[in-house]
């Protein structure tokens, strides 16, 4: 237990930004997860949309210092390097 009050308001402030940076990261892998699963499905189209999202979403997360800028530039650059990859090879038929 902290024995100053400034010391209590830091463990409260700790708290709070604890429950935040959670809520971000579990965010943003809810997101990256969605855009691997509908890549792996093969729909172009969800593709794109869940590709925006997750933009969004690291953007909003870098801009606001939950993770660094270039954290955010390097899974984003990731994933386009799959979806590109994805879109060269050729779909393969359904058996």
């Amino acid at each position: 237990m902290p024995h100053t009050a400034s010391a209590a308001k830091r463990m409260r402030k700790t708290e709070k930004r604890k429950a935040r940076n959670r809520l971000v990261a579990k965010s943003i892998k809810v997101k990256r997860k969605a855009a691997d699963a509908s890549l792996k499905a093969g729909d172009p189209a969800k593709v794109g949309e869940d590709f925006k999202a997750v933009q969004q979403v690291l953007d909003r997360a870098a801009d606001r210092g939950y993770i660094h800028k270039n954290k955010a530039a390097r899974l984003k650059s990731r994933l386009a390097k799959k979806i590109k990859a994805a879109a060269a090879t050729p779909a393969k038929p359904a058996k």
